[in-house]
């Protein structure tokens, strides 16, 4: 047989000081709120990381439209002081496909712009040519219909700068992709024919001016 005394040397003497302990543990167990942390983040995660993913999507793209803008600016002071020209019989004559070239190497660090987009324009769309007066300049982004987020009509686009003291204009366009797929219908302004849904965000770039007398 088991000597009572023994079993309350082993397991101990039940002192009103264990019982607290053993209260205080279920009290812990039960006022434990460590999990709530998980659900709320569960919760806020979505909206929290379309705040992130919106804010980088109009970083890059303001960072690409400065870019646009900057080689719109640089390729159209060229044209107005002569350093290319059009079908004048100089050595600084180029081709449509030599200024895309040169508009492309601007914009390569950032953009989309090889081989392939130099002779088949996808996404980068210029229009560079002359006109008899300012006034007769168009202001408006061609597009294709009446919605203001169709596609871009790029029919009348063409390669014809003027010569000495003409009026001219060189004009940017560029698609650009947006990536995150929640932020996508927010931001984009541009709906292919046949499409529902705006899938790119259209930047522009315009430079009109006067060429110099060179």
């Amino acid at each position: 047989m088991i000597d009572k005394g023994n079993v309350e040397t082993l397991t101990g003497p039940q002192t009103p000081a264990s019982g607290r302990r053993r209260k205080g543990l279920f009290r812990r167990l039960f006022s434990e709120r460590t999990g709530s942390s998980a659900i709320e983040f569960s919760l806020l995660a979505l909206p929290f990381f379309i705040i992130i993913f919106a804010s980088l999507e109009t970083f890059a793209a303001f960072t690409g439209e400065q870019l646009l803008a900057n080689a719109t600016d640089t390729l159209a002071r060229k044209v107005r002081t002569g350093e290319i020209t059009f079908g004048l019989g100089k050595s600084t004559d180029m081709t449509e496909a030599q200024f895309r070239q040169a508009f492309c190497d601007e914009i390569s660090i950032m953009m989309t712009c090889g081989v392939d987009e130099v002779k088949v324009p996808g996404k980068l769309y210029l229009d560079v040519r002359s006109f008899s007066d300012f006034s007769k300049i168009p202001s408006a982004v061609p597009r294709q219909g009446s919605a203001t987020n169709g596609d871009l009509d790029t029919s009348g686009f063409k390669f014809a700068p003027g010569g000495p003291t003409t009026v001219n204009i060189v004009r940017a366009y560029y698609r650009w992709s947006v990536i995150t797929d929640l932020v996508r219908p927010y931001v984009t302004n541009l709906r292919p024919a046949g499409s529902s849904m705006p899938n790119d965000y259209l930047m522009v770039a315009t430079a009109a001016f006067r060429n110099e007398n060179y």
